[in-house]
């Protein structure tokens, strides 16, 4: 009896060494461990909450936490190591840090749904002279204000925007109560809101878009990043260069 409880024990000693090893590689290849995502922007529809979901469905030993943060606070936190990714608005320069390119969204105009332009299924940018912006204090209202300025602003002539110190959320109610309209990105439309309608801004004949972009630490050595890097690259492969 003593002799069979022994080989039991035994048994199960190799079974935890042998689950402890399995993890430990798991862990190392990327596929397991733990990994903290940061953005900004709304996970309602698009392409942040498809990659989410699509590295959760490859990954699931992965413990994934998530930070919605404003851009200054999720870059400190990259630097810092409690952020391992961030996903933010912007062209990659890499002044910061390693980045990498990822989708871009064509960028919305909120109207209430009694405005002029309302009836429209694209608006012009010149249609949108003489509005009152509405932007609050999540980003990326301040790459909206430098669009809206780029597309509208002419010598001794500058659009109207409005900064409020509320969130999207309050903006879109705002523009319902027809306070103004707004700016929004593909990500942010599967959410609706009383009294608001959505249509596409357009240059001639291109929609206008925003881009998003990775960034992390060059010295953040968690093997979970890398395989969520791996995804990104898989799902948005740089574009080619001309030659």
């Amino acid at each position: 009896m003593a002799g069979a409880e022994l080989l039991r024990a035994a048994r199960r000693v190799l079974e935890e060494l042998e689950a402890i090893s399995a993890a430990a590689v798991a862990a190392g290849r990327g596929e397991a461990g733990r990994l903290t995502i940061g953005f900004y922007t709304s996970l309602s529809a698009g392409n942040l909450r498809a990659m989410l979901v699509d590295y959760r469905h490859r990954y699931p030993q992965v413990e994934t936490r998530i930070v919605q943060d404003s851009r200054a606070q999720l870059l400190a936190g990259v630097r810092s190591g409690s952020v391992d990714v961030a996903i933010i608005t912007g062209d990659p320069n890499g002044r910061d840090g390693p980045t990498m390119a990822l989708w871009s969204e064509r960028i919305l105009v909120a109207l209430p749904e009694q405005h002029p332009l309302a009836s429209h299924e694209i608006v012009g940018w010149s249609e949108l002279k003489g509005e009152t912006f509405l932007l609050g204090r999540d980003d990326p209202s301040q790459d909206f204000h430098d669009f809206l300025v780029a597309k509208l602003a002419s010598p001794g002539n500058r659009p109207k925007v409005i900064q409020n110190d509320v969130s999207g959320e309050t903006i879109k109610s705002l523009v319902g109560a027809g306070f103004g309209v707004s700016l929004l990105s593909d990500a942010c439309a599967g959410t609706t809101y009383a009294g608001v309608v959505y249509r596409e801004a357009r240059d001639s004949n291109a929609p206008s878009r925003i881009g998003y972009m990775a960034q992390w630490d060059q010295d953040n050595d968690n093997p979970a990043l890398v395989s969520l890097l791996k995804l990104l690259k898989e799902r948005y492969p740089p574009l080619p260069t001309g030659g």
